[in-house]
C-alpha cells in the first residue's frame, strides 16, 4: 500500500516529464516489456525522477555530515557536498534509467542460450502428436530453460486466464520478448500452423538450425579464449613481477615519488592495481561468454 502511494505520488507531481520529453526515455519505453517488468512507462520515469531527487538531497546532508567531523572549512565542505550529491543523483538516474535494457539484454542472453535446447525438446514431444497448447504447457514445467520457460508460462497464463486464442497469445509474447531469435521462431509458428503445415516438421527444422548456430557459437568463443588466455598470461600475469622489478629499480635511483616511499607503491601498485586489472579481466569475460 506505501509503494502504491509512492507511485501515486510520483507519478502525479513527475509524470508530465515522460510525456513532454518522451525522446529522453526511449530507452526506457522501449525496454520495459522487454525486460519483464511490471510497471507503466510514465510510473517508472517518475519514480526514477523521484528517487534522484531524494538522492540529491539526502547526499547533500550525509556529505556535509561527514565533511564537518573531519573538520573540513565552510566553503569547501559546500562546495563538495553539492558536487558529490550532484554525481550521486546523476549517477542513481542514468543507473535506473538503463537498467530496463540491461534486465532486458539478459533476458534475451538467457533465451538464446537455452533456446536451441527448449525447442529440440519441443520437437521431440511434437513428434508425439501432442498439440501445440500442451507443448507450452510442458515447456513453461521445465525450469532448467530459465527465460524461455518463463515466456512459455506468459503464452499458457494468456490462453488459460484471458481466454486469448492461441495464436494470438503466442503473437502477444513474441512481440515482448527480448530476443530477436526467439521471435522469428514464434512468428515461424504461427505462420506454419495458419498456412496449414506440419509443426513438428517445423519445430525439428528449426531446432535443428539452432543447435548448429550455438555450436558455431561455441567454436567461436573457444577461440577467442584461446587468444585472450595467452594475453592474460603474456600480459597480467607479468605484470605483479614487473612492477616489482621497476619498483626495485627506482628505488635506488629514487627512494620517495609524490611524496610517497616506493615501498608504498609497491605495495598499492600489488595490493591494488593488479586485482583491480584482475576484476576488469573478469568482467571482459562475462561480457563476451557464450552462455552454456
Amino acid at each position: 500500500m506505501m509503494l502504491d502511494s509512492i507511485k501515486g505520488f510520483a507519478t502525479s507531481n513527475f509524470g508530465w516529464v515522460a510525456e513532454k520529453y518522451p525522446e529522453l526515455f526511449s530507452t526506457v519505453k522501449e525496454n520495459l516489456s522487454k525486460a519483464d517488468m511490471k510497471i507503466n512507462y510514465r510510473t517508472y520515469v517518475s519514480l526514477v525522477i523521484l528517487i534522484s531527487i531524494i538522492s540529491f538531497f539526502s547526499s547533500i546532508l550525509i556529505s556535509f555530515i561527514a565533511l564537518s567531523i573531519i573538520k573540513v572549512d565552510i566553503l569547501p565542505r559546500i562546495i563538495y557536498s553539492f558536487f558529490a550529491s550532484f554525481l550521486i543523483s546523476i549517477t542513481t538516474f542514468l543507473v535506473f534509467i538503463f537498467y530496463p535494457s540491461q534486465r532486458a539484454e539478459r533476458r534475451k542472453r538467457s533465451i538464446e542460450a537455452n533456446l536451441p535446447f527448449a525447442i529440440t525438446h519441443m520437437g521431440a514431444i511434437a513428434e508425439s502428436g501432442i498439440p501445440p497448447y500442451v507443448v507450452f504447457r510442458l515447456i513453461s514445467k521445465f525450469k532448467e530453460y530459465e527465460e524461455v520457460s518463463r515466456e512459455m508460462e506468459k503464452i499458457v497464463r494468456n490462453i488459460d486466464e484471458f481466454g486469448v486464442d492461441p495464436l494470438t497469445a503466442v503473437k502477444e509474447v513474441a512481440n515482448k520478448t527480448p530476443s530477436d531469435s526467439f521471435r522469428q521462431i514464434l512468428l515461424g509458428f504461427i505462420t506454419t500452423i495458419e498456412a496449414g503445415g506440419d509443426v513438428k516438421i517445423f519445430l525439428k527444422s528449426v531446432g535443428e538450425e539452432s543447435l548448429f548456430e550455438w555450436r558455431m557459437k561455441r567454436e567461436k568463443f573457444n577461440q577467442q579464449l584461446t587468444t585472450i588466455s595467452e594475453f592474460y598470461i603474456s600480459i597480467i600475469m607479468t605484470a605483479p613481477l614487473f612492477i616489482i622489478s621497476l619498483f626495485a629499480v627506482m628505488n635506488m635511483i629514487q627512494p620517495t615519488l609524490a611524496g610517497l616511499s616506493i615501498f608504498e607503491l609497491m605495495k598499492l601498485g600489488i595490493y591494488i592495481l593488479v586485482p583491480l586489472i584482475n576484476i576488469g579481466f573478469l568482467l571482459f569475460l562475462s561480457g563476451v561468454e557464450v552462455q552454456v
